[in-house]
């Protein structure tokens, strides 16, 4: 008597194929995520969660929520770096009327404020 095989069954909610040497295969796949575009600090703290803290990484990943956590963390850190510069240039005397008359000096204020900045936001939001 032959018994022909289902190309596809379905057991406790599980899709199986038929595969190789007539044997069921369970159809796993992950489920679909968000597509954000990530920059500078969404790719830092999605290094840092792999290498660091594996198991957030995976229950990211395998909720489909790591695109979507790292757009978030990207967006927050830039939105927090801007707004900690705008603070510190208030205390260090950064104006628009140094930047007119002592370009070089301003510049290089400014890059030594958006450094401080951004240490203090990799601190606070990346590495925790």
């Amino acid at each position: 008597m032959s018994k022909e095989l289902a190309e596809v069954i379905v057991e406790n909610g599980i899709v199986y194929r038929l595969g190789e040497h007539d044997l069921y295969y369970p159809d796993l796949g992950l489920p679909e995520g968000t597509h954000y575009n990530i920059g500078k600090y969404g790719l830092m703290r999605w290094e840092y969660l792999k290498v660091n803290h594996r198991a957030e990484y995976l229950h990211l990943l395998l909720d489909g929520k790591l695109n979507e956590h790292l757009h978030e963390v990207d967006e927050e850190c830039h939105a927090r770096v801007e707004k900690i510069v705008e603070q510190m240039k208030a205390g260090a005397g950064i104006t628009e009327e140094l930047k007119a008359t002592e370009q070089m000096k301003w510049v290089g204020l400014m890059s030594n404020v958006r450094s401080a900045a951004e240490e203090v936001v990799l601190r606070e939001m990346i590495y925790v």
